[in-house]
């Protein structure tokens, strides 16, 4: 029988996992570094009775299978939410998606954009990167206003080093006479997304849905034990405490450069590929407060230098269970940070709270009212789609797989554009039906070389 090993217990390891007792293929293992599951999608409770996610998450999905999984996972531990989004800029509030709510703008900066939209619609220009993709799309006037400095503080890489490939349903485009008719009716325009209304688990946070798998992994999962090499030759995982496991196969949802980089049996060209690929981290900082909350809001965007967050979630919104009571509530901000984009930790909880009070989801005197505040630092948040990262990847999934590794996941597979909860899981689960049953799989796709060779990524 074909021993398969496992790394890490996120999403896409627990998905595997799952499948491979759902098959009934009993020889398998799953080892994860941490004391707990859920890897970026794990919750965490603190004493004072707040909970909080690893980012700001919202559960849909594009797969029936990971439906039905879910609802199996969950049965009635969840609530449905519509979503409520906006984005803070110029001092109010404009529905997401920007473009569609410039009305909502000084009428000066509405003019920039509409004559922006005009002029690239007059004259279509081509791109080669993102920004000059977001400039031909948007116009001047949207990009300069929310598209170029929002996505910087997102990905914390510039625009111009990311490919305009990777998209699809993530970004919002335009339609023009949509634009322009808001604008002269006054017309509010929040539909778009594929997420306009989601679920959510009523206990736990996010993390309630990974636990939920324990019971399926628990007989073969080993907790708190870090892979420190791969000997791809002699196919055996090497652990920090000394131990070692043999494979068959290795199904890794640990990052792909980290793998590659301390690996042996790794040809010089793989390695090489492996520092050519960019990720962004993330300081999650959690304040919860001791008054009800004011807002009926999911999560605002913030495009402007008056904050150090890209994102803040309204996170006891989604749950009576986030907070103590109803008379507390949870905001969650997200802060992206890189070399090229580099951000202080030691005071990043103290100038969130400043940030919360300029942007008027804190009063002054919430101050006083702060019941906690939680920390939490994620050295590898988003996966960056360099132009180099296509090329990079084209090098390394060959040689993992003709080595009977197969590196998945958000951080494993590195593609961004397949990187939600549900595809994650679904990674997991068809790695393993390719395996075992021989089947195609739909989500993860090798990357097709571009032949660009830059130096930003290693800049």
């Amino acid at each position: 029988m074909t021993r398969i090993v496992i790394l890490g217990a996120g999403p896409t390891g627990l998905g595997a996992a799952y499948r491979l007792q759902e098959l009934g293929h009993d020889d398998w293992d799953l080892y994860e570094q941490n004391d707990y599951i859920g890897g970026l999608a794990a919750s965490f409770k603190d004493d004072k009775g707040f909970t909080y996610d690893v980012g700001g998450h919202v559960l849909f999905s594009h797969y029936e299978y990971y439906d039905r999984l879910v609802e199996k996972l969950l049965g009635d531990n969840f609530t449905e939410i519509m979503r409520e989004s906006w984005i803070w800029m110029m001092g109010g509030f404009i529905p997401y998606p920007f473009q569609n709510n410039i009305k909502y703008l000084p009428r000066e900066q509405v003019l920039e954009c509409l004559l922006g939209l005009i002029e690239v619609q007059r004259q279509p220009r081509d791109s080669d990167n993102f920004e000059e993709w977001i400039n031909a799309t948007f116009g001047e006037g949207i990009a300069q206003h929310f598209m170029l400095p929002y996505n910087y503080k997102v990905w914390a890489h510039p625009p111009a080093m990311m490919s305009k490939q990777w998209m699809a349903e993530r970004v919002s485009v335009v339609d023009s006479e949509r634009v322009l008719s808001n604008v002269i009716l006054d017309r509010d325009d929040i539909s778009w997304g594929p997420n306009n209304k989601f679920k959510y688990p009523l206990h736990g946070g996010t993390g309630g849905i990974y636990q939920a798998f324990m019971p399926y992994v628990e007989p073969r999962l080993h907790l708190q034990k870090t892979a420190r090499s791969v000997d791809f030759d002699a196919k055996v995982v090497e652990f920090d405490d000394g131990s070692a496991t043999e494979y068959d196969v290795l199904i890794s949802s640990l990052p792909v450069d980290q793998l590659v980089r301390w690996s042996t049996g790794v040809p010089g060209d793989v390695k090489d590929a492996g520092s050519r690929l960019s990720h962004s981290g993330s300081y999650i900082v959690g304040v919860g407060v001791n008054r009800p909350c004011p807002s009926e809001k999911c999560w605002i965007y913030f495009p402007e230098d008056d904050c150090p967050f890209y994102r803040v979630t309204y996170l006891s919104n989604y749950s009576p269970f986030i907070a103590p009571d109803k008379n507390h509530f949870l905001l969650l901000s997200e802060t992206s940070h890189s070399p090229w984009k580099p951000e202080n930790k030691a005071d990043i909880v103290d100038r969130v709270v400043n940030g919360l009070i300029a942007t008027g989801l804190l009063d002054a005197a919430d101050r006083t009212r702060i019941a906690s505040t939680h920390l939490i630092d994620v050295p590898y948040s988003y996966p960056v789609p360099t132009l180099e990262r296509d090329d990079a990847l084209a090098t390394i999934q060959p040689f993992l797989m003709t080595n009977d590794v197969y590196s998945r996941g958000r951080f494993g597979a590195w593609l961004y554009e397949n990187g939600n909860m549900d595809h994650s899981v679904m990674q997991g689960v068809e790695v393993v039906d390719s395996v075992l049953l021989g089947k195609k799989e739909a989500t993860w796709k090798p990357s097709e070389p571009s032949g660009r060779r830059l130096s930003l990524a290693t800049a």
